[in-house]
Parts: C-alpha cells; sequence; structure tokens
C-alpha cells in the first residue's frame, strides 16, 4: 500500500477507495428551488455516491437550472458504475426545476431505471406557504 507523509513527516498509510460489487440501487433526488442532490445507494440505503450541482461546480442561481441537475446525475451515475451498479429505482423528492432532466441524464449516463416513485411531501394543511413573489 502507498504511503504519504504527515504534516510532522512521518509515514502514514494511504487509505483507497474500496469497490463495491452492488448491481442493483436506488437513486434518491432531491429537486429544490435552489439546488439538486442525487444520492445512489444500495438496496439497505447506504449511501454509494453522491454529487449536488453545487458540488459539480455550479454557483448561485445556475445551481437551480435543469442542466445542473444533468451535470450531477451524470458524475453521479458514473460514480456509482464505478461500484458496478446496473440497474436503479428512483425516487424524486421536492418542486424543483432539475427532476425529469436527472431521471433522463441517469439513463443517458447507462444505468437502467426500473421504476420512478414521487415522494415528494405534500402537506394536509400543515405550515403556511412561501408568499408569491411579484416581479
Amino acid at each position: 500500500m502507498a504511503t504519504a507523509k504527515n504534516k510532522r513527516g512521518a509515514a502514514t498509510r494511504v487509505k483507497r477507495a474500496d469497490r463495491k460489487n452492488i448491481s442493483v440501487g436506488q437513486a434518491h433526488i432531491r429537486s429544490t428551488f435552489n439546488n439538486t442532490i442525487i444520492s445512489i445507494t444500495d438496496p439497505q440505503g447506504n449511501v454509494i455516491a453522491w454529487k449536488s450541482a453545487g458540488q459539480v461546480g455550479f454557483k448561485g442561481s445556475r445551481k437551480s437550472t435543469p442542466f445542473a441537475a444533468q451535470m450531477a446525475a451524470e458524475a453521479c451515475a458514473k460514480a456509482a458504475m464505478e461500484h458496478g451498479m446496473h440497474k436503479v429505482a428512483v425516487f424524486v423528492k421536492g418542486p424543483g426545476s432539475g427532476r425529469e432532466t436527472a431521471i433522463r441524464s441517469l439513463q443517458a449516463a447507462g444505468l437502467e431505471v426500473t421504476s420512478i416513485q414521487d415522494k415528494t411531501p405534500i402537506p394536509h394543511n400543515g405550515c403556511r406557504p412561501k408568499k408569491r413573489r411579484r416581479v
């Protein structure tokens, strides 16, 4: 295993990322008004790979665009496919603009989407919603 020097000059071991062989998993897409976060997990819910629009390099209002969601989903799918992922069940949550684009880019990256479920929480007249923007 490779060794590296720490701040004091002592040799330490470098931990290599383990490659898991997981062929079936779940893709959780959280699409808010400001960002899109994609997490790919195994069937038990342990996160294998995750990316967000901000992590891919978008800042500010560009994080909320469908293109940013597409880039985040592609990067997350590639990271998951390195662990042997082939099939995913997609769970979408939130009202953002990157929902459908993220699903399409997961398919385009090479993952087979087996099912799509909308898990957006719907209030039964709970909290008062934010006021409408007047532009």
